[in-house]
């Protein structure tokens, strides 16, 4: 897992974490160019051209009420279900899992503003993160917080088949604000978030969201 710096605020249009596969793209591109193989240097160059356009870093629009959970990440919802009890709070909970295809923003965001109180690695596999098996068995990275309301939640990041590298540029102790970037993951991946058992949640399995943007219920 990566714990490099990464500034919460986009100074550029292309994550931090990506900057290292464009350049390493861009030397093989123009390596090809050079030796005039002139297919595969045009081959490069496209592949050059999806890894800028994977790492994208959008501003989002975040809503202003501060009882709103957003999503943390661009993806489509995979389940929402209540369980009596999960590895990161205590209590029963609400667990909403969120896949992500290469071809969503992997940029994550905070779903509630807080304070982390935890933070925890699990070294794992990698499985296909759309299975359900993967938040228990794939390499994740898990951060429970603890919000202004007294209550705690966990967003767990859960590395993919092809993701093999989770970027987290938070710690414990550190307060973040409601769609704050902190992290991502590359190349395909999951989020699942542990929510209170009280909270209100506004979205189906199926629907798609936008991290930062997307309204995924309501913590009061």
């Amino acid at each position: 897992m990566d714990r490099s710096n990464w500034p919460a605020k986009a100074d550029f249009p292309i994550a931090r974490p990506g900057l290292f596969y464009i350049c390493g793209a861009c030397v093989v591109t123009a390596l090809l160019f050079f030796m005039g193989w002139v297919l595969p240097a045009m081959a490069a160059f496209f592949i050059t051209l999806f890894v800028c356009w994977f790492f994208r870093d959008p501003d989002r629009n975040i809503p202003e009420d501060e009882n709103v959970i957003v999503s943390p990440a661009d993806g489509k919802i995979l389940l929402v279900e209540n369980l009596d009890k999960n590895d990161f709070t205590d209590g029963p909970c609400i667990k909403v899992s969120i896949f992500m295809n290469v071809f969503n923003v992997h940029v994550n965001r905070i779903p509630f503003t807080g304070k982390i109180i935890k933070t925890e690695y699990f070294p794992g596999k990698f499985f296909n993160a759309s299975f359900d098996k993967s938040s228990k068995d794939n390499e994740r990275n898990a951060l429970v917080i603890s919000t202004d309301k007294g209550k705690s939640y966990a967003v767990v990041q859960i590395a993919g088949l092809i993701a093999r590298r989770i970027v987290c540029r938070t710690g414990r102790g550190d307060y973040l604000k409601t769609g704050e970037r902190y992290g991502m993951i590359c190349f395909g991946s999951r989020l699942d978030i542990y929510l209170p058992s009280s909270t209100i949640i506004s979205v189906l399995p199926g629907e798609k969201v936008a991290a930062g943007a997307s309204i995924v219920g309501y913590m009061y």
